[in-house]
């Protein structure tokens, strides 16, 4: 099995999220990673979603996807030609005694401290999975108490959009 990262841009209407998260459950396949939210046009939503499965039944999945009537475009991603991130919001047990520890290593990741209290240290990063498994792993020693991770998003290398074309059809369409 493979990874494959596929942007979807979809009509911005009740329920349609719903409809394309039962189509891969319907052939039994585990979404590793779901995200959504409105574009630059409020109308269109974009889906990105990340699952491990075989080319042969993930093309007869996006055959499905495309016959929704929601759905304006679907673009499978190559890690090669997309920028990839998730956001991790990570709660880490913190004294005196380790606290400057912890923002040494927040400090080698690029990440953020958002939030500070006498036991803990709150910190914000963005990544790819590589980069934020990394950091979790030198936080893991101090004692992860809370831990929340968004899915991937995902954008095309270069200036062409998938928004473009999909919004005309959109305008066609009303």
């Amino acid at each position: 099995m493979t990874k494959h990262t596929l942007s979807v841009l979809v009509e911005n209407t009740p329920g349609i999220l719903a409809r394309i998260a039962a189509l891969f459950s319907r052939r039994g396949f585990n979404i590793d990673s779901l995200a959504v939210g409105v574009t630059e046009h409020p109308d269109i939503s974009r889906v990105t979603i990340v699952v491990n499965v075989e080319s042969l039944p993930l093309e007869q999945v996006t055959k499905q996807l495309n016959k929704l009537v929601n759905v304006l475009k679907i673009v499978e991603l190559e890690d090669s030609a997309a920028v990839q991130r998730q956001l991790v919001l990570v709660k880490v047990r913190a004294d005196n005694e380790n606290r400057s520890q912890i923002t040494e290593i927040v400090q080698l990741f690029r990440a953020k401290t958002v939030d500070v209290s006498p036991e803990a240290i709150t910190v914000e990063a963005t990544g790819g999975g590589d980069k934020l498994n990394a950091m979790l792993k030198m936080l893991e020693p101090f004692g992860i108490k809370e831990l929340v991770q968004s899915g991937t998003i995902a954008i095309g290398r270069g200036a062409r959009s998938i928004t473009d074309r999909s919004l005309r059809a959109l305008e066609r369409s009303a």
